[in-house]
């Protein structure tokens, strides 16, 4: 049996809300935005255990919302990195010397996601029992325009054709970690997620997509606030 672990991304400083706290310890109906989404990781069947990787200077304030929600699954608090890769290759480190590390899955989640569902978390789950890697996406509606160097459109491609990535992005341990050792070794390497590591540097790899929900909203800015307020009201 496979060993399915929630990753859950909460390195992130939230800048951009203008916050004197990350943004995931933002409070919203008495909650803080990271308590949702640990939450629905807790109560889902498949996932087995879960690891927050934060920064180091809030792991108090970790602790003590894994203490006072009795979050039992939440077995390991790791040191994020520089970026979203660091903070990647902080979970895949720690888990890459478990013994049958082949049977483990890494279901990567952003903890600023708090509105991802137990449903969407097991389809991923259920898609890793036939793929290596798996992403969550839902439709493009809206008309993406690629541009030249210049600021200029060069190609419009068709929506048909196009999702937007959300998260959980999930992957067997070793594909994940083979995946980063060949970035690791490309000077050029840079990128924004895990299945772009994966596309870039395993090329005969199929990703699998997961439907996501337009609910999954990521909250960067404070409108996205206002907007996951809403919906939890719905």
């Amino acid at each position: 049996m496979k060993k399915n672990i929630a990753v859950i991304l909460a390195g992130g400083s939230g800048l951009r809300l203008g916050s004197k706290l990350p943004k995931q310890f933002i409070s919203i109906a008495g909650k803080t935005l990271i308590e949702y989404t640990i939450n629905t990781f807790q109560k889902t069947n498949s996932i087995d255990e879960i690891a927050i990787i934060i920064n180091k200077n809030y792991f108090s304030e970790i602790e003590n919302i894994i203490e006072n929600n009795k979050f039992t699954k939440v077995k390991k608090i790791l040191p994020g990195g520089k970026d979203r890769n660091g903070s990647s290759l902080s979970a895949i480190n720690a888990y890459k010397t478990e013994k049958n590390s082949k049977n483990i899955n890494l279901i990567f989640h952003d903890a600023v996601r708090p509105l991802i569902t137990c449903n969407i978390i097991e389809n991923v789950v259920n898609a890793l029992k036939k793929h290596n890697a798996v992403d969550v996406a839902i439709p493009a509606t809206d008309t993406i325009l690629e541009l030249d160097k210049n600021g200029f459109i060069k190609n419009i491609p068709n929506r048909k054709h196009l999702r937007i990535s959300q998260t959980p992005q999930a992957f067997n341990l070793n594909t994940i970690k083979i995946a980063y050792e060949k970035a690791l070794q490309d000077s050029n390497f840079k990128t924004t997620d895990d299945c772009s590591v994966v596309l870039n540097y395993l090329k005969d790899e199929k990703i699998f997509i997961v439907e996501g929900s337009e609910t999954n909203i990521k909250i960067t800015y404070k409108s996205d606030l206002l907007l996951f307020n809403n919906l939890l009201k719905q």
